[in-house]
């Protein structure tokens, strides 16, 4: 491990999570990226179009790990989605239920004797007296702290937001 210690990045395979990942590295953790598969496509009726948490995403995250140097996980939480959301209506309407996958993804990193997980999100988590306070992004038009409102504050403890400081344009640079 590093001194930061051990983080489990959580990779789409876009530009956010692809910069976050870079630059938990950068800051001196010992990174692993993940994406989380939680369906294929075909089995919640959707033809080849590009959403969340599908098998096409896992390539570009992949590629990018790669490029970082660090090592690379898939986790396929189909049967746990499957068996939680129950039938085909509510996985298209629900789409990624995000306090189960945000569950799963702490499981796993602790599993993995992770000490944080990291996302591409916009927002910020500060420490005020003892505890850990969910606050906006300092772009604000980019601003995704409502996203992570169900963090309890365990989680928060063990959450690393990169980007939370940077804009948008600051993030396409890197």
């Amino acid at each position: 491990g590093d001194v930061m210690g051990k983080v489990l990045i959580a990779m789409s395979g876009g530009v956010d999570s692809s910069v976050a990942a870079y630059l938990m590295g950068q800051q001196g953790w010992d990174c692993l990226g993940a994406t989380m598969t939680l369906y294929r496509n075909e089995d919640i009726g959707i033809s080849h179009s590009r959403t969340c948490c599908s098998l096409e995403d896992v390539e570009d995250a992949r590629s990018v790990a790669n490029r970082l140097g660090m090592p690379y996980y898939v986790f396929n939480f189909s049967n746990e989605f499957r068996c939680q959301v129950m039938d085909r209506f509510a996985a298209a309407y629900i789409g990624c239920n995000r306090y189960l996958k945000f569950r799963w993804l702490y499981d796993r990193a602790s599993l993995m004797g992770c000490d944080a997980i990291a996302t591409g999100h916009y927002a910020r988590i500060e420490r005020e007296k003892g505890r850990y306070l969910l606050k906006k992004a300092l772009d604000t038009s980019k601003d995704q702290s409502y996203v992570l409102y169900m963090l309890t504050q365990a989680q928060l403890s063990h959450t690393q937001l990169p980007l939370g400081a940077l804009h948008k344009t600051e993030v396409r640079a890197i």
